[in-house]
């Protein structure tokens, strides 16, 4: 008997947590694969992940939720009791949410500006004293100690807060329950841990952290309640349901996107492109409008305080506050700018793909050497102790890599002339081509500035090309690409270095042990080997200033620049309406929109023959279910599979484990110790001695909460009444997302069995069941299963046969790609040889007879 309970206990764990991703354990499916192995980090999107077998254990592990509730009749006694659904309260919780995102985005700005300017402003001066030596040891002090306080807050207190949390939110509204990620000191972790990460120098930024802190300020606002903090207002208490809790969730995660870059209708269809599996046109309303009043809020307090120091005007909105990367100097398009605007496309997809395999192999490999360490304490001592060693690399070629480098002379372009002028020379207050005035001097002279009657200005100051671009924070240094008219600002040399170190350090800061986003690495990243590509086409073909000549004044390097952190960002992400809007609203630049569309295009086509894009390959690498919106299967390696040709039957797993609406106390408890399901199908029969059919579904946490009240156990001679309506445990009870008490409960359970008491106890499900339950006939389209599995946000899908009887389930990783090429293999394989034996019978039929002939 004690080894039947031990039994019985592990497999009720396995089900009642929803663990995080062993990384020990899925080590060992690392190192087994082979470097470039088809259907792992270098595989095209035509291809699906290969799951080793370690890794489908923890796959298995993940629970799924349904998007609508329950329709059982305590939830329709609980409707009843809730205030009429007027729709102002949630266009109030959507302003409250726009509100609470926008001021945090305001308040996570701000700290980092402090942080950074002080940090560098200090630096500056150092150097500018000749102590280079004190200005290293200056900012790797100050970057040490933040990315120590970031990384340990993550490491021991909370580690769902590291990373950028998009996976995770991806999976969420997907339909998977993933441990911790919308949890009070996950928001905490993740907002001081990003401010630290992001001032102290690291190649990231806080725009991925934003969207995941949007989504955890959607979850918490809108249910007035934390298991946490241990209270629960009695506020908006009808939005206690999993369908408005995900609406809110993914409103958050649109409004964590608007605040960030300032872009409330890219935040709207990011929502709709990459985070949300599910969708309705009252809900783009209400995004929208959550996405406008966190814009808005950002933008208001941003205008007026620089530093937390108020500067006046408050209400007025500054460009260049709110405009992340305002471009001041618009340029005429020219169709032959498409030839270049293609050529970064194609280098888009193929860097992002190589970031996104080099990224996955350094997790990977991340994973292998914490595998190898004995104990948990030094994991997390080396995962910190990475950190301490990235910044050091990075904050070591920020202060001497500059040095390697020569003094650049500030140099314009004389549109009188048309000539270069000597390189004693400041723009003169017209749009000529120049160099720009904070630009960093490093360890240059300061030279003479000389101002003449003609307001022209003239210098023989210098600059160091790298200190601007490393010297400063990353936003900066975008800035400085960015800009128009600055052709000889930058050339070959510094540009190739800042790319391949900021490319090596982006790569593998990525996905370590603090909050961290890449949206600006990926940016800065595309902008310089998009100035590369721009400064080369002024290499061949001479400085154009729009003042002379329009016709060619698109070859502008800052122009190139734009569309390359557009073909980078989206050969990274595969994002394509929602980026193409981003870069219009984070940049002001509306003249640039088709070629930005252009490269954002080639670059998702190319990199989708490279490598799948990297949320969707971290959800892979983390084993977290997903189910994407098309699915593609192919058959030996190449064959395309139609779906609509195959059945629900093909792939649903048989025999169910089903249970009856009326059903004893002890058989329950023996099915939820022995079983692993998430739910079960309830059958039921109208009439005494009639075949049961199917009458609803009942989730495995439900019935846990249903054993919990003895209550309402019955016996033969005390039945309840007959009325199902009468509900004796409300539907708020059994709402919980994971049971707390799981070794409470797995005694109690075992205790059911093992008492033959339980055997003539009973319980009515019938209140509890869902009878709204989707099912489909085992011959239905293999195809429509996908879709309505996904569209609708099941949890499960019942089979049944013509006379409505069960026959099998599907859920959700029942219909994931890798399930369903085995599933159908076999299938396939058996209709190939039944096509053989039918064609050799026919060759056997029309082969002439020999004695005859």
């Amino acid at each position: 008997m004690a080894e039947v309970r031990s039994r019985r206990k592990k497999h009720a764990y396995s089900v009642s947590q929803v663990p995080s991703v062993d990384d020990v354990h899925l080590a060992q499916a690392d190192t087994s694969e082979g470097f470039f192995a088809r259907g792992r980090e270098f595989e095209s999107v035509y291809v699906n992940h290969r799951y080793t077998s370690q890794e489908r254990e923890e796959l298995s592990k993940f629970d799924s939720l349904d998007y609508l509730p329950s329709h059982s009749f305590a939830y329709k006694n609980w409707i009843k009791r809730q205030p009429s659904r007027l729709d102002w309260d949630r266009w109030v919780m959507m302003g409250l949410i726009g509100f609470t995102v926008g001021f945090l985005g305001f308040l996570l700005h701000q700290i980092i500006e402090i942080i950074s300017e002080y940090k560098w402003e200090k630096a500056e001066e150092f150097i500018k004293d000749g102590d280079i030596a004190v200005a290293y040891i200056w900012v790797l002090g100050i970057s040490l100690l933040l990315v120590i306080v970031g990384s340990v807050l993550v490491v021991y207190f909370r580690p769902s807060a590291g990373g950028s949390g998009m996976p995770e939110l991806i999976g969420f509204l997907n339909g998977t329950v993933v441990r911790h990620i919308f949890n009070v000191k996950t928001f905490v972790v993740k907002f001081l841990s990003c401010a630290c990460a992001v001032a102290s120098g690291l190649p990231v930024g806080p725009e991925g952290p934003m969207i995941h802190m949007g989504g955890l300020i959607g979850a918490g606002l809108s249910q007035f309640r934390s298991g946490t903090l241990g209270f629960a207002l009695p506020f908006f208490q009808r939005f206690r349901n999993s369908e408005d809790r995900r609406n809110f969730i993914q409103a958050g995660a649109g409004a964590g996107v608007a605040s960030a870059f300032g872009a409330p209708v890219g935040g709207l269809l990011f929502a709709m492109e990459e985070v949300s599996s599910f969708w309705n046109m009252k809900l783009t309303w209400q995004t929208f409008f959550c996405c406008m009043i966190a814009t808005f809020t950002t933008d208001l307090f941003n205008s007026a305080f620089t530093s937390f120091q108020y500067k006046g005007s408050f209400g007025l909105f500054r460009a260049e506050k709110y405009i992340l990367f305002q471009v001041r100097n618009e340029i005429p398009v020219n169709i032959l700018a498409f030839i270049p605007t293609v050529v970064l496309g194609v280098l888009g997809g193929l860097l992002g793909g190589l970031f996104t395999f080099c990224n996955l192999k350094i997790v990977r490999g991340r994973r292998a050497i914490l595998a190898k360490l004995s104990s948990d304490w030094k994991r997390k001592v080396v995962r910190v102790s990475e950190l301490c060693l990235i910044i050091t690399l990075t904050v070591t070629a920020s202060v001497f890599l500059p040095a390697a480098f020569s003094c650049s002379p500030f140099t314009c372009y004389s549109s009188q002339n048309d000539i270069v002028s000597s390189p004693e020379c400041l723009s003169p207050e017209n749009h000529t081509i120049h160099t720009e005035n904070d630009v960093s001097l490093y360890t240059c002279p300061p030279g003479v500035i000389t101002r003449f009657s003609n307001n022209s200005v003239t210098t023989n100051k210098t600059f160091n090309q790298v200190a601007t671009l490393m010297f400063v924070t990353g936003e900066e240094a975008i800035h400085h690409l960015f800009s128009r008219e600055t052709h000889n600002e930058f050339s070959y040399g510094p540009l190739f270095a800042v790319l391949c170190i900021y490319f090596f350090l982006a790569c593998w800061t990525a996905g370590s042990a603090i909050s961290s986003g890449l949206v600006v690495p990926m940016v800065l990243i595309g902008a310089l080997y998009g100035r590369i590509i721009g400064l080369s086409m002024v290499s061949m073909f001479g400085v154009m200033d729009k003042s002379v000549n329009e016709y060619w004044a698109w070859m502008d390097p800052g122009a190139f620049a734009l569309i390359g952190a557009a073909s980078f960002f989206g050969g990274v992400s595969r994002l394509t309406m929602s980026l193409t809007v981003i870069m219009m609203e984070m940049t002001n630049d509306v003249q640039f929109l088709l070629p930005i569309m252009v490269s954002i295009m080639v670059a998702k086509w190319v990199g989708d023959f490279v490598t799948h894009p990297l949320y969707h390959a971290l959800l892979e690498l983390k084993c977290i279910p997903f189910l994407d919106s098309e699915p593609v299967i192919v058959h030996e390696g190449n064959k395309p599979v139609n779906l609509e040709l195959h059945m629900a039957r093909d792939v649903m797993a048989a025999p169910p484990s089903v249970i009856s609406t009326r059903e004893s106390v002890a058989n329950l408890a023996h099915l939820l110790l022995d079983t692993p399901h998430g739910g079960f199908p309830v059958v039921h029969s109208s009439r005494e001695g009639q075949e049961k059919t199917f009458y609803g579904m009942i989730t495995r946490i439900e019935l846990s909460v249903i054993l919990f009240h003895p209550d309402l156990f019955e016996t033969e001679e005390n039945p309840t009444p007959e009325d199902p309506e009468v509900t004796l445990l409300d539907y708020q009870q059994t709402t919980i997302h994971k049971l707390y008490n799981t070794d409470e409960i797995e005694d109690l359970l075992t205790k059911f069995c093992d008492d033959p008491v339980y055997d003539q106890q009973f319980v009515n499900l019938q209140p509890y069941v869902n009878q709204s339950a989707l099912s489909v006939r085992d011959n239905f389209s293999l195809h429509r299963t996908y879709i309505i599995f996904r569209t609708l946000g099941l949890r499960h899908l019942t089979v049944v046969d013509e006379t409505n009887k069960v026959v099998g389930i599907i859920t959700r990783k029942d219909l994931m790609g890798f399930h369903l090429e085995e599933a159908l293999a076999a299938i396939l394989l058996e209709q190939q040889e039944q096509n053989n034996i039918k064609v050799e019978m026919a060759e056997v039929t029309d082969m002439p007879n020999s004695t005859t002939a």
